[in-house]
C-alpha cells in the first residue's frame, strides 16, 4: 500500500539517510530521526533549511511529487532581513530574475511573526536591522529557489520553514517528529 511519510526536518539535518561525503566527520540525517528503509525523499529540503520532508515508498509517486513538472506548490515561512512590504510580495508574486532566469509567478503574503520551535542554533540577533515574516508559495524545485528570490529582491533569508507541498501540510509536527498519511490525499487533490 502507498504512503507517504511527513517529516519535519530540524536545522542543520541531511535530507537523505547517510552522509557519504563526511564519512569522518557526519553530519545529522534522517536515520537519526526515522526507521524507514523502504521509504525515499520525494524532493529535497536543504541542510540549513527546515520543515515538511516528504518521504513515500512509493516510486511512482515519489517522481510526481519531486519532478518539478508535476508543478506541486510548495509553500514556505521566510524569515527575512529588512521590514518586507507589499512592494516585495508583489515582486516575487511577479517573478525575480535569477542566473538561471526568470522565477515563474509565486504567491506571497506578509505574515504576522508566525508561533513556531525555536531554532538551534537561533537566527543571529541584529538590534540595527529590522528582520520580518513572508508566507511564499513557488511551483518550481531550483537550487534554494527561494532563498536565491528574496535575495534578488533585496531581502536575504535568514530563516526557511518548508509548510507544505502540495496537499500535505506539517500541521503540529514538531522538529524530529513524522507522522504517515496515505497517499491517496495527493490522488484526490489532482
Amino acid at each position: 500500500m502507498s504512503q507517504v511519510l511527513l517529516f519535519n526536518k530540524p536545522f542543520n539535518v541531511l535530507s537523505q539517510f547517510t552522509d557519504k561525503e563526511r564519512a569522518d566527520n557526519p553530519r545529522k540525517t534522517l536515520a537519526d530521526f526515522l526507521e524507514a528503509p523502504q521509504y525515499r525523499a520525494a524532493g529535497r529540503l536543504d541542510y540549513d533549511s527546515e520543515g515538511l520532508l516528504i518521504l513515500t515508498n512509493d516510486g511512482a509517486l515519489q517522481h510526481q511529487l519531486a519532478n518539478p513538472r508535476g508543478k506541486q506548490w510548495k509553500t514556505y515561512w521566510v524569515q527575512v532581513e529588512g521590514e518586507a512590504t507589499p512592494d516585495l510580495c508583489q515582486q516575487l508574486s511577479d517573478g525575480v530574475d535569477l542566473k538561471d532566469g526568470r522565477s515563474l509567478p509565486a504567491r506571497c503574503r506578509l505574515l504576522e511573526i508566525p508561533t513556531i520551535w525555536d531554532r538551534n542554533p537561533p537566527i543571529r540577533y541584529r538590534a540595527s536591522i529590522p528582520d520580518s515574516w513572508i508566507e511564499l508559495s513557488i511551483r518550481e524545485g531550483r537550487n534554494r529557489q527561494v532563498r536565491r528570490m528574496t535575495a534578488a529582491a533585496g531581502f536575504p533569508t535568514l530563516r526557511l520553514i518548508r509548510r507544505s507541498v502540495g496537499p500535505f501540510h506539517i500541521g503540529n509536527l514538531q522538529p524530529g517528529e513524522s507522522r504517515y498519511e496515505p497517499a491517496s490525499s495527493l490522488r484526490s487533490a489532482t
